[in-house]
């Protein structure tokens, strides 16, 4: 089992296990996913974005966004409208309800980022999501989200 223990790929498994157990417990009763939160996040930080270009910007699959969209819209946290310049396209808007559940539920996101790194010592913190998001950005060209 060392040998398993000491893959990187079998610890970054392990590690979003409970990040994702975490983030259940902290945001249990708002009825919202990981994924729907940084959704949410992204159309609020960019208004008007369409699909393709939020997948890609939360590095999720382009082909189960719509799902994940689909879910957004019908708890009425977001609005599609269609593009002025292409009709096919729909851009996607926080709606009200879409605000104040990012507004509610930020305080508990925000303690998953604190309990996931609260058993390392400040200074390895800071050298994790260093590496973390060092990882991530070498490999962000050559991985479809």
């Amino acid at each position: 089992m060392t040998e398993l223990y000491g893959m990187p790929g079998h610890l970054i498994r392990r590690a979003q296990q409970i990040s994702s157990s975490i983030f259940a417990e902290e945001c249990d009763g708002f009825n919202l996913t990981s994924v729907q939160f940084a959704a949410l996040f992204t159309i609020r930080a960019n208004p008007g974005l369409d699909a393709t270009r939020l997948s890609s910007l939360i590095a999720f699959d382009r082909s189960t966004i719509g799902d994940v969209l689909e879910r957004l819209e019908a708890k009425k946290w977001i609005k599609r409208r269609a593009s002025p310049t292409d009709k096919r396209a729909k851009l996607l808007y926080l709606a009200p309800a879409g605000e104040k559940l990012l507004s509610d539920v930020e305080p508990a996101v925000h303690r998953v980022q604190q309990r996931l790194l609260a058993p390392l010592p400040p200074e390895s913190r800071a050298t994790m999501m260093r590496l973390l998001t060092e990882l991530v950005s070498l490999h962000n060209e050559s991985t479809p989200p």
